[in-house]
Order: structure tokens, then C-alpha cells, then sequence
């Protein structure tokens, strides 16, 4: 893990430009390749970033970051303040507790709860900032990204909604829904995630393990 503190520019180069005036920055490289710009006036949203696959190019005064899609994220260093690297190590990873882990692996084995027709390609799909619990194909084949809570609250929804910005920047996987899944969803975050165009799901754990009972003595 690289930081930078530095004074610089931002710009934005790919299917949306984006540009941010000079102001004092984190820059954050992590060991997979991505790279994020940082401010200080919010919890962890990055104001801008690249996913790997990505590679960085440094010169004097100026980094270059592009993707295999031609995209690129270009910062331009005005004063560093501070240059750091750390090893982290090996993350373990989230660990859900044990109904929202069981309530995952249901979901995936039931893939149609969200819609006929509905199958899966993955559990814990991994983005450049952690694993999003399921991707499905709809039954138009189109992608979705299924978060799973026990309780939804908006912290579950801006979880997503990063997600969400990450895999529509991958154009094999664009355009990708999302699907805010939960035993039960508090108002706030059901309007923001109405707002922001995710789809809420209640699901009934009970249900779900009754399926897997039956499954389970069928023979």
C-alpha cells in the first residue's frame, strides 16, 4: 500500500472526462494496481480511481494511469507533502456472521427468488474493493449485482453502489443492476436505493431454509 499526500490536479480521460482542481490529496496505490485520490471531507468514496487492470506511469510532475481500456487517469503533482509504502499482508477478508453467510448461500442456490429465470455466475464476484456477495444474468442475460444484509441500511446500499460504479467501468460486464437484498430494509435506505436506481428485495430466511429442507429429503 503506496500513500502520497500532495498538492494536485485530476483528469479524467474515457467515456466520461472529469477534471478536479488543484487541492492537497491522498493518492492511494494498492498492491493489485488500482489507484484512488482521496479528500478529507468524506468517509471513504474516493473522488476519483482507476481499477486494475491498470498500469501506472510515473514522471516528474505527472502520473499516468490507464486501463486495457484506453481510459486514463492523469494526476498532476504540484508538491509532495509525503510519499509512504506499507505491506499489509494478506487480508482475511469480511466475515458475515452466520444467518447473513447461510442467507447468501441460499440465495445463490435460488437464484429465481429475484426472478424467473434468473441463474447464477458467481458468489463473492471480487471488484477491485471486495467481493459483492452474487452476480446473476437476469432473464434478458443482463448482469446484476446482488448485495445480501440481514438488516439493509444505507451503509449496505453505499456499499453497493460502489460496487456498482466499479463493474460498469468494465465494458464485458455493462450494463450491471443492482439488487439490495435483506431479512429487512430500513426506510432511508430504501429511498436511497430507489433513488439511485437499485432494486429492493425482503426475503424470507424461513422460506429459504424450508427450500433447502425439502431439497434435503427429497429422496
Amino acid at each position: 500500500m503506496r500513500l502520497v499526500i500532495a498538492k494536485c490536479s485530476v483528469d479524467y480521460v474515457g467515456r466520461l472526462s472529469a477534471h478536479l482542481p488543484p487541492a492537497t490529496r491522498l493518492l492511494m496505490v494498492k498492491a493489485d494496481g488500482s489507484v484512488s485520490i482521496h479528500a478529507d471531507d468524506r468517509a471513504y468514496k474516493p473522488l476519483n480511481w482507476m481499477s486494475p487492470p491498470c498500469k501506472l506511469q510515473e514522471a516528474p510532475g505527472v502520473w499516468k494511469v490507464v486501463n486495457k481500456a484506453g481510459e486514463e487517469l492523469r494526476i498532476t503533482l504540484e508538491e509532495i507533502f509525503q510519499d509512504t509504502s506499507y505491506e499489509l499482508g494478506v487480508d482475511p477478508g469480511l466475515v458475515k456472521d452466520g444467518v447473513e453467510a447461510h442467507l447468501q448461500e441460499l440465495l445463490a442456490a435460488h437464484p429465481a427468488t429475484f426472478g424467473e429465470g434468473w441463474t447464477l455466475v458467481r458468489r463473492e464476484y471480487m471488484t477491485a474493493i471486495g467481493p459483492v456477495d452474487l452476480l446473476c444474468r437476469d432473464a434478458g442475460g443482463g448482469a446484476v449485482a446482488v448485495e445480501i444484509k440481514r438488516r439493509g441500511d444505507i451503509d449496505g446500499v453505499e456499499q453497493l453502489t460502489r460496487y456498482l460504479e466499479l463493474m460498469n467501468r468494465d465494458p464485458l460486464l455493462a450494463p450491471v443492476q443492482g439488487v439490495f437484498a435483506a431479512q429487512e430494509i430500513k426506510p432511508q435506505a430504501r429511498v436511497l436505493a430507489t433513488d439511485r436506481g437499485i432494486r429492493c428485495v425482503v426475503v424470507d430466511y424461513d422460506k429459504l431454509r424450508g427450500m433447502e429442507r425439502n431439497e434435503l429429503t427429497l429422496f
